[in-house]
C-alpha cells in the first residue's frame, strides 16, 4: 500500500467489527527465536504470539544439522569466534561474534532444561557436556555441533511450542499474518500533525494482522513488538525453506522506516535432494561432517580443486563449486556419497535423511544421493544491536529476520539457531528492564470501506511465479550487472502492478506475501548492485575479486529517522 492508502487506513475510526488485541509483548513468528523469547518473557509479561500457519510450521522445524556451541573441553571460545569470522569473509562484526559465542553454552543448557533431548554418545550416561555427541560441519575446526540425530530443529520447535501452549501468559494466534507495523509517526501523520507539530519519539505501537480463517484484519497493540518471522528464501524458485519464508518482517520493518543491511548475501545450501517430487528436501551438512563426498556423475571428486578443506569448506565455497561444475559439464545435479559408511551408522546418525531418501527410491547406504544447491538462508536483514533493538523504539528483531553482524558475508553452519537463542535471551532481558512503558491508546481500525473483493486472483499467482523465476535466473549464485539490471526492471513493473492491486482489493494471504517478496527482492537487487566486488555469498562476474575495503551494504528508507537512544553497531574492522 502506498503512503496515501496507509494514511487512509490509519485516519479512520469507524469500526467494521474487527477485533483489538492488547498485550505487553507482540511476537510475530513462532520459530526458535519467537518461542524462546516468549517463554523467557512470559512469567512477567502478557504475550501475544502470531504465526502464519500452524505454530510449529517454521524454518526451525526443518533444521536438521544442529546448534553450534563450545561444549567440548578441547574446543574454545576463541576457536569458534575465529571460525565464524573466517566464514563471514571479513564482514562479521567481531564484537557481536564474541557476544554470541560466549552465550552459546548457557543457551544450550537452557534448552536442555526445557526438556530438549539431544543425541548422546553411546558411552555417555551423565548429564554433562561430554555425554552429548558433537558433530562437525563446514567451516568449523572442531566438533561443536550438538544435535538431536538429524532432526534438531524439529526437537527444538515441538518442545518449545508445547511449553508455550501450556503457559497461561502466552496467547497463540495461529493462521494469522501480519500486514504492517503501526508506529507513532504514522498515527501522528494520520491526525494531520507534521513533524514540527509533534516531536514524540517514533515508536512501534503494534501491527495490523490478517486473521486468515475469518478474512478480517485486526489491530494488535503492545508495549513491545518482536519480529521473529524469518528470512526471505521463498523469493527464489528453489529453496529448502517452507512457505513461511517470504520476507514479511524485513519488508514490514523497511516500510516502517528501519534500515536493512547486507541483503545481497543469500546463502544457497549446497546439498538438496534432486528429485521432481522432493520439494527441495535438505540433505544435512552433517553428512559431509561425517565423511560424505561430493562427486561428479562419473564418480570423480572435485571439491579439492576449489578449497583445501574440500567438503568441509564453508557453504558459499561448496555451493559455488557445485554450481560451477554443473554448468561446466551441463549436468542437472552432482552426487553426495556416504555409502562407504556402515548401514547401522547411517541409520543411527541420519534416520530422517535415510528414510526420506528411501521414499524417493534412493538407499543412501548403497548409492549416492543426487543433490543441487537451493536458496537457504538470508544473511542480511533488519539492522539491530546486541539487544535486538531496531531503529524504531519498541521494535525488536531476532533470528533470521535480523542483521546483527554475526554472519557477515556468509553464515557458518549451525550458527543460525544459536543466534536465535542468544538474541531472544538478550532482547528479553532488555525488555524486562523497561517495565514502566505505558500501553498504547486504542489504535485506528483497518479501513476496508473503499476496497472490493478481487476477481483477478490469477494476477497474484502469475506475478508470484514470475518473481521467483527471474530472481533465480538473474540474482542467484552467480550474478552480473546485466542480470541485476534485468531483475530490477522487472521488479519495478511488478511493484506497480501490486501497488495498484493492493490499493483496490481486499487483502489476502497470497497478496500480502507477494507484496513482501517484491519489496524484499528489490532490497536484494539494490544491495547486490551496490557491491562492486565478489565476497562470500555474493559472486559477480563483473567484479570477480574481493575489495580491500570491507563494508556492509546499508540501505536507508526515505522515512528513516535516526533514533539517538539506539546505537546499532556497523563497524566490521577485524
Amino acid at each position: 500500500m502506498d503512503i496515501k492508502n496507509i494514511m487512509k487506513s490509519l485516519v479512520t475510526s469507524v469500526s467494521h467489527g474487527h477485533a483489538h488485541q492488547s498485550a505487553d509483548v507482540l511476537i510475530i513468528g513462532g520459530g526458535a527465536a519467537g518461542l524462546s523469547a516468549a517463554l523467557r518473557l512470559a512469567d512477567s509479561h502478557r504475550i501475544h504470539l502470531i504465526t502464519k500457519g500452524n505454530l510449529t510450521e517454521s524454518c526451525t522445524l526443518y533444521a536438521q544439522g544442529g546448534i553450534a556451541a563450545v561444549l567440548d573441553r578441547d574446543d574454545s571460545i576463541e576457536s569458534h569466534v575465529q571460525d565464524t569470522l573466517v566464514a563471514g569473509a571479513g564482514l562479521s562484526n567481531p564484537e557481536i561474534v564474541d557476544f554470541t559465542v560466549r552465550h552459546g553454552k548457557e543457551n544450550i543448557h537452557w534448552l536442555i532444561d526445557q526438556g530438549i533431548k539431544f543425541t548422546r554418545n553411546e558411552a555417555g550416561t551423565n548429564a554433562n557436556a561430554d555425554a552429548y555427541h558433537l558433530t562437525r560441519e563446514g567451516g568449523h575446526s572442531h566438533r561443536r555441533v550438538i544435535h538431536a540425530t538429524d532432526a534438531t530443529g524439529r526437537a527444538v520447535e515441538t518442545s518449545l511450542a508445547a511449553m508455550a501452549k501450556q503457559h497461561k501468559n502466552i496467547n497463540i494466534f495461529e493462521n494469522h499474518i501480519a500486514v504492517d507495523l503501526i508506529t507513532q509517526e504514522k498515527v501522528q501523520i494520520a491526525k494531520g500533525l507534521t513533524s514540527s507539530e509533534e516531536h514524540q519519539q517514533n515508536r512501534c505501537l503494534g501491527a495490523y494482522v490478517l486473521d486468515r480463517d475469518n478474512a478480517k484484519v485486526n489491530v494488535f497493540h503492545a508495549k513491545f513488538v518482536i519480529l521473529a518471522n524469518g528470512g526471505a528464501s521463498k523469493v527464489y524458485l528453489y529453496t529448502t525453506n517452507p512457505d513461511t519464508a517470504t520476507g514479511d518482517g524485513i519488508a514490514m520493518a523497511w516500510r516502517a522506516g528501519c534500515r536493512v543491511a547486507n541483503m545481497e548475501f543469500n546463502q544457497f545450501h549446497p546439498t538438496c535432494l534432486y528429485h521432481p517430487e522432493a520439494k527441495s528436501f535438505l540433505i544435512t551438512e552433517a553428512l559431509r561432517g561425517e565423511g560424505a563426498k561430493l562427486l561428479l556423475p562419473d564418480g570423480s571428486t572435485f571439491m579439492h580443486k576449489f578449497d583445501k578443506r574440500a567438503e568441509l569448506a564453508p557453504r558459499d565455497v561448496v555451493a559455488h563449486a557445485i554450481d560451477h561444475e554443473m554448468k561446466r559439464i551441463g549436468a542437472d545435479n552432482v552426487l553426495l556419497d556416504i555409502s562407504h559408511k556402515p548401514l547401522d551408522f547411517i541409520q543411527r546418525h541420519f534416520p530422517t535423511v535415510y528414510q526420506r531418501c528411501l521414499e524417493f527410491g534412493f538407499d543412501i547406504s548403497k548409492q549416492p544421493i543426487p543433490v543441487v544447491p537451493a536458496a537457504h538462508y538470508t544473511c542480511g536483514g533488519i539492522m539491530t544491536n546486541k539487544h535486538g533493538q531496531t531503529d524504531i523504539a519498541g521494535l525488536y528483531a531476532i533470528g533470521e529476520v535480523a542483521f546483527t553482524g554475526l554472519h557477515g558475508a556468509n553464515r557458518m553452519a549451525s550458527n543460525s539457531i544459536l543466534e536465535c537463542l542468544v538474541f531472544a535471551q538478550s532482547a528479553s532481558e532488555h525488555i524486562k528492564q523497561q517495565a514502566d512503558i505505558p500501553m498504547p491508546v486504542k489504535l485506528p481500525e483497518w479501513d476496508e470501506s473503499r476496497v472490493t473483493d478481487s476477481d483477478e486472483e490469477v494476477v497474484v499467482t502469475h506475478n508470484w511465479d514470475e518473481l521467483r523465476r527471474f530472481m533465480w535466473d538473474y540474482v542467484g549464485i552467480v550474478r552480473t550487472n546485466k542480470r541485476l539490471q534485468r531483475a530490477k526492471s522487472r521488479i519495478n513493473l511488478l511493484k506497480q502492478e501490486i501497488t495498484d492491486y493492493y490499493g483496490n482489493f481486499r487483502i489476502t494471504n497470497d497478496l500480502i506475501e507477494l507484496r513482501n517478496l517484491v519489496d524484499t527482492a528489490c532490497l536484494i537487487v539494490e544491495s547486490a548492485m551496490q557491491r562492486k566486488e565478489s565476497r562470500g555469498l555474493h559472486h559477480t562476474l563483473d567484479y570477480p575479486d574481493a575489495s580491500k575495503e570491507k563494508m556492509n551494504t546499508i540501505l536507508t528508507p526515505e522515512n528513516y529517522k535516526e533514533n539517538s537512544d539506539i546505537e546499532i553497531l556497523t563497524d566490521v574492522t577485524v
